[in-house]
């Protein structure tokens, strides 16, 4: 099994300044670098967040209006909608289809968007330790969910050696194709280092997807 060469990353462009300057941070660390706590972080961190929300004059974090809680609570499995909400916002995500990574941006608009086009190689060689795969959108909980949990983050030298073995044995959910390709890629907490590995970056004015280049 084997990964694209090149993964993308879905940035707001309002975002971009700071992510040059501290690379990319999950929105759990942005809470954090908010000095956010308490309450007001819970509903931003294990709540569902219904709108586009500014964390600090310098820094935004998108809605997660396709992950109502009514949805997750039927498709969870060991975990509560709170815990899935914090798990999913303690991560940095990529994408390695850029049709997927397109619905997103479509799903961003009107609001300007920033692709980074990554060197999966170099990313996952620096952060093996702290990156999963993932075989589904987990940021979408609609239109029948598939079952989901702490498993459906595989560790990538799990997946390397096994697929999603360990996903199926932890969720009771039929084993899937071994060469079925990840949707996500993910790594935990922050990548602060992110620009070492951004071989291009796209700027998408409002109205605007993203195009890739076969050469």
């Amino acid at each position: 099994m084997k990964l694209p060469d090149r993964i993308y990353h879905l940035a707001e462009a309002s975002n971009w300044p700071s992510i040059q300057r501290e690379g990319l941070l999950s929105a759990s660390r942005l809470l954090s670098a908010a000095g956010l706590a308490g309450a007001g972080r819970d509903r931003l961190e294990r709540a569902q967040r219904l709108v586009y929300t500014m964390v600090s004059s310098r820094v935004h974090i998108r809605d997660q209006r396709p992950m109502p809680p009514s949805a997750l609570a039927k498709c969870l499995c060991g975990m509560d909608p709170a815990d899935w909400y914090a798990m999913v916002n303690a991560r940095v995500f990529f994408w390695l289809d850029s049709d997927r990574l397109n619905r997103q941006r479509a799903a961003c608009e009107p609001r300007p968007q920033v692709v980074m086009i990554v060197d999966t190689a170099a990313l996952v060689a620096r952060y093996e330790e702290k990156v999963a795969v993932t075989p589904i959108n987990t940021g979408n909980a609609r239109r029948k969910p598939a079952r989901r949990g702490a498993a459906t983050f595989v560790p990538m030298k799990e997946w390397a050696r096994s697929g999603w073995a360990s996903e199926a044995r932890a969720l009771g959910i039929p084993l899937r194709n071994r060469l079925r390709q990840p949707v996500e890629l993910t790594v935990l907490d922050k990548v602060p280092d992110i620009m070492r590995f951004v071989v291009d970056f796209v700027i998408l004015p409002t109205g605007r997807s993203f195009e890739l280049n076969v050469t």
